[in-house]
């Protein structure tokens, strides 16, 4: 068991730490938006532990750590060097020594803290030295690890992929097993939002299509907020024939309104459009579909002004139908009771109900138009937010209610691409190759963000793991038949493959 310093700093903040860190830095530590801090990717640590793969695939954000950033999101903290805020630290309970070397002991209190408690760790380049050492980890730590965090059938799967050493592995998942104690992760308490510093504008960004009269709805939410926008930039690209005008109507509202009638095609072109003409210092994405409570700008504000940090992506909860309203929205709410205020670092990110700072939205310019007429663009830019070094908070005050309606909307032209043969519409992601008799799947924007960001291995494992829960998702009853099917997915996945290795060639464009 390992014995932590303490040192209080001028704030009043306790934090502990492990090791030799450079002192001077521990003041400025607790004034930014992590709970926990170390050097560990300069030691030996980055991108260690790839098991991983065996539950995560590509499914996970951070299964890789982010490359040569001086500070990131990274849960891969190095157990003998260390900073904690105190709270933090007695709130979770330490390590967990249950495993046989305190390497594994400090991975589990990194991943847990970030997946499951609502903890930031973050990596923090020169707070301690870059002394390197060979990270090692026993196999019955590695399925200990498994059976302590994840479903028992991914450590059985892990054990069915390593097959060509399986009696050495069948014998450290036994023994694994009969030691495995499971505890309860603690959630986090959020700290208590600060009142909005200073005045900062907000932009708000809805790309819409044949929906003007919900958007409307939402620019009436808007009128009724507590901490009033400075506009709203709407891309419609709602045909000539169907646009009322009336809908946007200036004098209406309490902020500018401005109408941009789009001419090219996707959603993710129509969000770049809009935000060109933003100005305001933030820029929150909204569906054309929601509908949010009044404090729901002030709250992004006071979250990313308290935690000091400059994304976070809101609760999204779906309406049971298109009738619902703000009160069936406080209704939902109460009933996710405490299980609703998670903060910490997202793991997703939603362009139905975010909040990013301009100057991050710059850097990264925009949405990448590969993704238009698919699906994938909106994790593809969280994960953009995180690799430059930000971090993208959770933020459980600024809920939407999603409507959802069956009509309008972007994917009435993605769903062409559920349609083969003649009345088909050729989807952007399929540049001169029109789709013909068979029909890629995944959606090639999908398999397309996961090589964007993750390495061959990880996406060789997708294709494992897909197929095989694939082939045994039915149970023995549907086993035969899905067998028999195989070749045909197999095929429908090689052409996701083919199109989105052409995306890949491309490259990420904006315009």
């Amino acid at each position: 068991m390992i014995k932590l310093s303490k040192y209080n700093t001028q704030s009043g903040e306790v934090l502990l730490y492990h090791g030799d860190p450079n002192i001077e830095m521990l003041e400025e530590l607790p004034q930014g938006t992590g709970d926990l801090w170390h050097s560990a990717l300069d030691q030996g640590f980055q991108d260690c532990f790839q098991d991983l793969v065996y539950q995560s695939a590509v499914y996970w954000w951070f299964i890789n750590d982010f490359k040569d950033l001086k500070e990131c999101v990274s849960w891969r903290l190095n157990a003998n060097h260390f900073v904690v805020r105190a709270s933090v630290w007695e709130a979770l309970g330490g390590f967990d020594y249950q495993y046989s070397e305190t390497v594994i002991s400090g991975l589990d209190f990194g991943f847990n803290m970030l997946r499951n408690s609502g903890g930031i760790p973050l990596y923090k380049k020169g707070l301690f030295a870059g002394n390197q050492i060979e990270v090692s980890i026993s196999k019955e730590d590695r399925y200990l690890f498994f059976l302590k965090n994840f479903k028992k059938q991914h450590s059985y799967y892990m054990l069915f992929r390593k097959s060509l050493s399986f009696f050495s592995e069948y014998k450290a998942l036994k023994k694994a097993s009969k030691k495995v104690s499971k505890k309860q992760n603690t959630l986090l308490k959020y700290r208590p939002l600060n009142p909005v510093i200073g005045n900062p504008t907000v932009s708000l960004v809805i790309p819409t299509m044949r929906r003007q009269e919900y958007t409307e709805l939402l620019l009436q939410d808007h009128n009724a907020q507590t901490y009033l926008i400075k506009e709203a930039v709407i891309v419609d690209a709602t045909p000539e024939d169907d646009r009322h005008v009336k809908y946007y109507n200036p004098e209406n509202f309490e902020f500018d309104v401005k109408v941009k009638w789009q001419t090219t095609k996707g959603s993710c072109r129509a969000r770049n459009e809009a935000i060109k003409m933003c100005t305001g210092d933030y820029i929150i994405f909204a569906d054309d579909d929601v509908r949010v409570l009044p404090d729901f700008v002030e709250n992004h504000i006071r979250l990313l002004q308290t935690y000091n940090a400059s994304a976070c992506n809101g609760l999204d909860i779906m309406a049971d139908n298109t009738n619902q309203n703000l009160d069936d929205l406080k209704e939902k709410l109460s009933i996710l009771k405490d299980h609703r205020w998670k903060v910490g670092v997202a793991h997703l990110f939603s362009n139905a109900n975010s909040c990013v700072k301009r100057s991050i939205v710059k850097k990264l310019v925009g949405n990448d138009i590969n993704f238009d007429g698919g699906y994938g663009e909106d994790a593809d830019f969280g994960l953009r937010i995180l690799k430059l070094g930000e971090v993208l908070l959770n933020n459980p005050f600024s809920p939407n209610l999603h409507l959802k309606p069956s009509i309008g909307g972007y994917r009435f032209w993605g769903n062409q691409s559920k349609i083969l043969g003649k009345n088909r519409k050729v989807q952007p992601w399929e540049l001169d190759k029109p789709v013909k008799h068979i029909r890629p799947v995944p959606s090639p924007t999908v398999t397309y963000k996961f090589l964007k960001h993750f390495t061959s291995s990880q996406i060789k494992e997708w294709r494992w793991k897909h197929f095989f829960i694939y082939t045994f998702k039915k149970g023995k009853k549907g086993f035969i038949f899905n067998l028999l099917k195989l070749p045909y997915k197999q095929l429908q996945f090689s052409k996701s493959l083919r199109y989105a290795k052409r995306l890949m060639e491309k490259g990420e464009r904006y315009s």
